[in-house]
């Protein structure tokens, strides 16, 4: 789960990603349907977004009457990536019941303020619900949010009575959905739990085996960084791999730009390496030119991914970059171990922003 600074809110480690539970009126919702769920405040406005795809815009007004889920997210997430598939099996199953469901796309980084760019996440990874665009952070503001991805719950009178930050609990959110339409005078529906089970990029972490954090590429929040030397200061530099790495620690070989959101390649055959521990490694990147593509090659200690690789590489480790977005890029098998991650950029351009595990 991706958080800006915390604010009231206990957090808990676990693996690469972070399970966070406010305090305020936690017994009550994890008692779900055994305590009635408590008032958490109003229904925020929607007024700050800037612009709605697959609906009309909507406002607090209109959805008097409904319950309302709403999902804050950002497209080049992991932990919301593998909330989705609970999303959207919830929008589907109760959408006869007076539920509605709204995605507020607030983004993480430049390049997800692209519309065309949310409009191609939402085609891609199957968000048919309603999105409210919100580059400006107006509607996050509103609703006082510091996560991605966040759910909120509105019952029918227009009121906040359940919250859940980052990926889990989803019998639990499930059960304060089915308590809001119970209390709204709905029935019919199926009591039971969705089924669901996440493919490819949505399949859930293997958090008994990961070790190693989400990574930024960028200076702004980057850490580990173990190319000698460090950062190169005020622009373009030239880097070279140390002669080992420890876990965690990572470094670049070649000509790089290594700014505060993104580090770019700036000329063929840059090289990046990774120590890590984990089944899953994934990467945000795109190609720095519009309309670009970047070729580049995957090796884990120092062979052909091959049966461990990901969906975005072929047997040989070969990919190339097309679109801005998260790519996966090792699906290992058991036993999972320390490994060395290694990309090679055949052209220049690649723009990296941030490591994922899982």
């Amino acid at each position: 789960m991706k958080t800006l600074p915390l604010a009231g809110a206990l957090a808990f480690a676990m693996g690469a990603g972070i399970i966070l539970v406010e305090s305020k009126a936690m017994t009550a919702q994890i008692a779900g349907t055994a305590t009635r769920l408590p008032v958490e405040g109003q229904f925020p406005s929607l007024d700050g977004a800037t612009g709605w795809l697959n609906s009309n815009p909507l406002t607090a007004a209109d959805l008097r009457g409904k319950v309302v889920l709403v999902d804050f997210w950002t497209y080049s997430c992991v932990n919301w990536l593998r909330t989705e598939p609970y999303i959207r099996a919830w929008a589907d199953k109760y959408r006869d019941h007076e539920f509605v469901v709204i995605g507020v796309h607030t983004p993480e980084f430049g390049f997800e303020k692209n519309v065309d760019n949310i409009r191609w996440a939402a085609k891609n990874y199957d968000v048919r619900y309603a999105i409210a665009i919100d580059s400006d952070y107006g509607v996050w503001h509103a609703f006082d949010n510091q996560y991605w991805p966040a759910i909120y719950l509105i019952d029918a009178e227009g009121r906040i009575r359940y919250r859940q930050f980052g990926e889990g609990d989803y019998d639990r959110t499930e059960a304060a959905i089915q308590d809001l339409l119970g209390e709204a005078g709905m029935s019919g529906f199926d009591r039971s739990r969705v089924a669901v089970e996440g493919k490819g990029v949505e399949a859930a972490a293997d958090r008994d085996t990961v070790q190693s954090p989400e990574t930024y590429a960028g200076s702004a929040r980057g850490q580990n960084f173990a190319s000698p030397g460090g950062v190169a200061p005020g622009g373009p530099g030239d880097y070279a791999l140390p002669v080992r790495l420890r876990l965690n620690e990572w470094a670049v070989s070649g000509s790089w730009n290594i700014g505060r959101e993104a580090a770019v390649v700036k000329a063929p055959s840059g090289r990046l390496a990774f120590r890590f521990h984990a089944r899953d490694v994934n990467l945000v990147m795109g190609p720095a030119l519009p309309g670009g593509a970047v070729r580049f090659r995957v090796r884990i200690d120092g062979q052909v991914p091959d049966a461990d690789g990901g969906l975005d590489i072929d047997k040989d480790g070969s990919g190339a970059i097309a679109e801005q977005r998260l790519y996966q890029l090792i699906r290992q098998k058991r036993p999972i171990v320390d490994r060395t991650f290694e990309i090679e950029f055949l052209d220049p351009g690649a723009e990296l922003f941030v490591f994922t595990f899982g």
